[in-house]
């Protein structure tokens, strides 16, 4: 293959040679006013000789140091600080190079004939020349880029004339980095028929000035009802891709109030995650989620450095369809493992997430696994793990449902706890290094069925950590998830969608909530952290932060939905269900909150139960699921909770149970 020789700086292209003879004319011009401004009525005698015989040198040096300084390499259209400094640099450059080159060449001499000085003298540049060549010149060369920018980025007039008919009115939240993109892009595609009417940000260093003609009006918290009055936007756009949930909350109430509608920057979470180039930020703004208004910080870590542990080794995801677990999927493909398995007993999900990993995610087909198979079988659970060998296992599989698992104790018990231990104890036999529970917040004090078989899950756990020494055990305990199949999110959806009623169980209820990547990068992160070789399995529960009223929840969804929940959509309470409690806990009164490694996470420290005592926990209930006995299942489950706190008291330290419980750190026990 033959290689092109040559400087791409001294091999303009042919659309710069336009731009180039410009820049030549101006550095020319700037040349001859400099001469012309100096001098009253011009150069004469021999500055108009030294102007005839230099100004050549300026047109050539000049090209030369910019093609060098490679300032044509962007359109001046999309010119910028950094063009403007290149500018700037090779203006210093060419300058200097002019009086040198005179100074040395002496292109203009003169003889003296009379007095001491007799000989023949050099006509230099004089320094006022010099001074208004390089301001002349600096100003010529960056004016005529801003020109063409401001040329580019100004509408044309008819869209001026006819925004007072089809443009919408814009507010911009946050006058920063983000907010200087949406407004750029709103500024150079009138096809979006948008038209800014100002600013709002928090800084008050900012309040007063201008931001490409636009001015900033005041805060978010004073100032917004005042400006939203006098400015009437039609819409209101939140650009601050980090901004607390307690602003965004904040805005979006003010403007629901006024029934503004609100949209938003994706995330810097979500923006990491997107390939799209800056310049394509203002493209991407999405409507306000409910996640965006609940006043809840995410916690979000660098999936990179936290399933590191993953890089190379074959995974196995039970549940993989589901909605954790096809997010688990999503993540851990990211990490470069040797393997994924899929595993799930629905055919149609388990397919979708094959499909989107191999065509939206670009795993190659080696790297996937699928398995249809049902993780209560244990003979299979052992064909699947003796022919994969995962090293890692994900136990996602779950029924989530509370009210469809208290109308089927048998099954809601049969696939959350008995298979737990199954896939536990064949996990341990094959040797897979590490096993995550995905758990919940209701099995802590469980008063429900689908509570109490999590929890026995958990007791699954521990059991499997006394046997299999060579498995490091771990459950991860968190709260309702937002948009995941159990979630109310959902359910609320549909019914806003059907014009309501909105039903909510009582008012005074409340749960912790967190979004689906959220969740899964906590079940990501707890994987690590199991330790292994303890007195039982780990529990790790994340710091929720305050919980959420459900009520509060449904009106903001409503509201989301640019409805009223007092005139258009009713929130009706219909009463708590059988064993739905008010506030759900993230530890039961036996455990203490301890720290770990990971901010965030915590360690749910407790005495672990005796093998035998599990083990014949689990043959009475397995008896029980077996003979398809439901209310003596049910009734026995409703028990779990309390024998659990009992037997724990039993093998405590009593000076220990004493005392309030501390939050201590997990690696000094």
């Amino acid at each position: 293959m033959r290689r092109r020789l040559g400087s791409p700086a001294l091999s303009p292209h042919r659309h710069s040679l336009p731009r180039l003879a410009i820049d030549a004319v101006l550095v020319g011009f700037a040349y001859w006013l400099a001469f012309q401004l100096r001098f009253d009525n011009g150069p004469t005698g021999r500055y108009a000789k030294l102007f005839d015989r230099t100004v050549w040198w300026v047109l050539i040096v000049g090209l030369l140091v910019l093609l060098v300084a490679r300032v044509y390499q962007r359109r001046w259209r999309y010119s910028g600080q950094r063009d403007y400094e290149a500018v700037g640099r090779a203006v210093v450059a060419i300058v200097l190079i002019v009086v040198m080159a005179i100074v040395v060449i002496r292109p203009v001499q003169i003889h003296r004939v009379g007095g001491s000085d007799r000989g023949t003298v050099a006509v230099g540049l004089p320094n006022g020349v010099i001074a208004l060549f390089f301001l002349l010149s600096l100003l010529l060369l960056i004016g005529v880029r801003v020109l063409a920018r401001s040329l580019y980025e100004r509408r044309p007039l008819g869209a001026f004339r006819a925004g007072a008919r089809s443009e919408r009115s814009v507010l911009i939240v946050g006058a920063g980095d983000g907010g200087r993109l949406v407004l750029r892009e709103i500024l150079r595609n009138p096809g979006l028929g948008l038209r800014p009417v100002g600013f709002l940000d928090d800084d008050p260093s900012k309040h007063g000035s201008r931001i490409e003609g636009v001015k900033v009006h005041g805060d978010t918290d004073g100032d917004l009802p005042r400006v939203l009055e006098q400015a009437a936007p039609d819409e209101v756009i939140i650009a601050i891709p980090s901004a607390p949930g307690s602003t965004r909350a904040r805005v979006v109430r003010a403007c629901r109030e006024r029934g503004v509608p609100v949209r938003t920057l994706p995330t810097v979470f979500e923006l990491l995650q997107d390939e799209e180039t800056a310049a394509a930020i203002a493209r991407q703004v999405r409507e306000v989620r409910v996640e965006d208004v609940l006043g809840r910080e995410p916690v979000l870590m660098e999936l990179d450095s936290v399933g590191a542990y993953l890089a190379g080794e074959t995974v196995l995801v039970t549940g993989a369809g589901g909605s954790i677990g096809s997010e688990l999927c999503r993540q851990i493909a990211r990490v470069g493992p040797r393997r994924i398995v899929l595993l799930d007993h629905a055919e149609d999900n388990l397919f979708g997430i094959e499909r989107e990993l191999l065509d939206e995610r670009h795993v190659h087909a080696s790297v996937l696994a699928t398995v249809l198979a049902d993780c209560k079988e244990e003979e299979r659970m052992r064909e699947v793990l003796t022919e994969h060998r995962p090293t890692v296992v994900f136990h996602a599989a779950a029924y989530k449902h509370v009210g469809l698992m208290e109308s089927n104790p048998v099954e809601a018990v049969r696939n959350n706890a008995i298979a737990t231990r199954v896939m536990a104890h064949v996990a341990g036999e094959m040797g897979v290094g590490r096993f995550v529970l995905v758990s919940t917040d209701k099995a802590v004090a469980p008063a429900t069925v689908m509570g109490a078989s999590k929890a026995l899950a958990e007791f699954a756990l521990e059991a499997a950590t006394a046997r299999f020494h060579g498995t490091r055990y771990a459950a991860v305990r968190f709260g309702n998830v937002l948009g995941s199949s159990g979630s109310v999110v959902p359910i609320f959806r549909r019914q806003i969608e059907r014009g309501g009623p909105v039903t909510v169980t009582d008012e005074r209820m409340t749960r912790y909530f967190m979004t689906i990547p959220e969740a899964v990068q906590l079940i990501i992160r707890s994987g690590s952290l199991a330790s292994g070789g303890g007195s039982g399995a780990d529990v790790y529960v994340l710091d929720m932060g305050e919980p959420v009223r459900i009520v509060d929840l449904a009106r903001a969804m409503i509201e989301l939905s640019g409805l009223d929940p007092d005139r258009d959509v009713a929130v009706e309470i219909v009463g708590r269900r059988a064993g739905e409690k008010l506030h759900e806990q993230l530890f039961n009164g036996y455990e203490r909150p301890c720290r770990t490694a990971a901010e965030k996470i915590m360690l749910a420290d407790r005495e672990a139960l005796a093998p035998e005592t599990v083990e014949a926990m689990f043959d009475e209930i397995g008896l029980l699921v077996l003979e398809g006995d439901a209310a003596g299942l049910a009734a026995r489950v409703s028990e779990l909770s309390a024998v659990r706190a009992e037997l724990s008291e039993k093998v405590a330290d009593p000076d220990r149970r004493a005392a309030p419980a501390p939050l201590i750190d997990s690696r000094d026990r």
